[in-house]
């Protein structure tokens, strides 16, 4: 009974998800440099930033993509047009703030990947794909290493035990 309800709950996300109809909230909380929680009404909702891949926690670069998109989304009210529903249930969407697109902002500055296994939206993917060419070849921000390791491969690593390397950058008071 109870995974019936679980699937019913999930069913009616994925179907209210599905309209690109767009809404509005207050950014509460940055996750990480592709993961916000966003306040609709009295709810609190995940979302995963659609198309990028930014740097895991404990990963180099993580921490400063965490903070530019913190520095850019919190506690302003952004637009979430939802695109699909996670595995994890989170809303993937792409997120506007002043009409500039914190997905396509994340690769600009070269702090996130367009993540080719997910990004199927071939227009915005092209763009992303652009951006992120120009902010390897200007040197911008995770791309002043020669060689970064995207997010999947450093999940894959990690998972498989072989080493990945930890890096902290730095620490800002407020934490995690």
């Amino acid at each position: 009974m109870r995974s019936l309800a679980a699937a019913a709950v999930f069913l009616l996300l994925l179907l209210n998800c599905s309209s690109s109809l767009a809404w509005h909230g207050l950014v509460v909380k940055v996750l990480d440099g592709d993961s916000i929680r966003v306040k609709r009404g009295n709810r609190i909702v995940e979302i995963r930033l659609y198309g990028i891949d930014a740097p895991e926690y404990g990963q180099r670069y993580g921490d400063r993509a965490r903070y530019f998109l913190r520095g850019l989304l919190l506690r302003k009210t952004v637009s979430v047009e939802p695109v699909d529903v996670d595995r994890y249930r989170r809303v993937v969407a792409l997120v506007r703030i002043h009409g500039r697109l914190a997905n396509r902002e994340m690769v600009r500055e070269g702090l996130a990947w367009m993540y080719p296994r997910y990004c199927k939206r071939k227009k915005l993917c092209s763009e992303l794909k652009r951006l992120q060419a120009k902010a390897r070849k200007q040197r911008r921000g995770l791309w002043k290493d020669r060689h970064p390791m995207s997010p999947w491969e450093y999940k894959w690593r990690k998972h498989a035990g072989l080493p990945v390397g930890f890096h902290r950058e730095y620490r800002l008071p407020y934490g995690r």
